[in-house]
């Protein structure tokens, strides 16, 4: 009778120190949720319990009160989704009297997430929530592709580095710069983020993309654009998080198609310090538990005792110079 081999030595859950700092900010583990993904965290008790993430980072909140975009807001692609909510939220005050006194008490970090219209709006938003009991840092969503002017902040180093340092003047909470994928260069805007003060750069939110019923000849998104998350894009977010850790010292939260265990193992080897799940929340609503369950022996597998011991020891090829061919002739005409 055959008998099942007994498990090999690395693949025992060992005690991991998962704590993470990302600038002023210290989380007890590295998973977070992200915005727009998990409501505001009341949605979600009924699958997760909450006080165990790292953090959350509710849906994103604005001066005002917005209506967002026109429907369909949301189409399923073969690798992911597309959306186009435009920012949907009751504005700052309704969260401070409705959401926030929920969130504080769940247990869990609270980076609360905000946008603005331009630099002004969102020195504004960090000027009211300086001092607020229950949050934990600011991420700046500096790069919405779904509202007018959403990514413009975002795409230029020196106006990201701007909008930074004026949150950064009234506010002396942590600050994560969420930053859009949708740019020449990655690590120039990652840079002014980090000039203007930021304790951290999230990487990435989503690519821009779209769907078309070509039977009715008309886009799927009453917005026609939206951006793309999912399995799709964690190519290009990983490849973000390795380029901007290659030149900066800055923490990285990865985020962008992370559905597995070994999917957020890739992010903390290619740079990222911890990660956002977004997406995957729709489709499996208990995943940041069920990772976090499976951590451990991820961890164990490389005989890591430490997140730290695994962000950023990815590998690179050593690059020798081409030997030309032994049959290659050289024409010195």
């Amino acid at each position: 009778m055959s008998q099942t081999p007994p498990s090999p030595p690395d693949s025992i859950a060992r005690p991991v120190d998962l704590t993470v700092s990302l600038g002023r900010l210290r989380l007890p583990n590295p998973v977070l949720v992200a915005s727009g993904t998990f409501g505001y965290g009341r949605e979600m008790t009924g699958f997760v319990e909450l006080g165990r993430l790292g953090g959350i980072v509710p849906k994103t909140i604005t001066p005002l009160p917005r209506q967002g975009n026109v429907p369909w807001r949301t189409v399923e692609t073969s690798a992911g989704l597309l959306n186009s909510i435009g920012l949907d939220n009751d504005g700052v005050d309704a969260f401070l009297r409705k959401q926030l006194p929920f969130l504080r008490d769940c247990g869990a970090a609270v980076i609360v997430s905000i946008a603005g219209a331009n630099q002004a709006e969102f020195v504004q938003l960090a000027d009211r929530l300086q001092g607020v009991p229950g949050v934990a840092a600011l991420e700046l969503n500096i790069s919405c592709p779904n509202v007018s002017h959403g990514v413009d902040l975002g795409t230029d180093p020196e106006m990201c580095r701007s909008v930074v340092a004026g949150v950064r003047g009234v506010t002396d909470l942590p600050i994560l710069a969420k930053l859009t994928p949708n740019v020449t260069d990655i690590v120039a805007i990652a840079r002014g983020a980090e000039e203007g003060g930021a304790d951290a750069v999230t990487l990435i939110n989503t690519c821009q993309g779209m769907a078309v019923d070509w039977r009715r000849r008309r886009p799927l998104l009453g917005n026609v654009i939206g951006g793309l998350s999912g399995p799709a894009i964690k190519p290009i977010a990983l490849r973000c998080v390795h380029q901007v850790r290659q030149k900066l010292a800055i923490p990285i939260v990865g985020v962008g198609g992370i559905m597995t265990v070994d999917d957020c193992m890739e992010f903390f080897v290619a740079g990222a310090s911890a990660v956002q799940l977004g997406t995957v929340n729709f489709a499996e609503p208990v995943a940041c538990t069920k990772i976090l369950d499976a951590l451990p022996v991820a961890f164990g597998e490389l005989g890591a005792a430490s997140l730290a011991d695994v962000v950023g020891t990815l590998v690179l090829p050593t690059r020798q110079p081409c030997a030309p061919s032994p049959d290659t002739t050289v024409d010195a005409r």
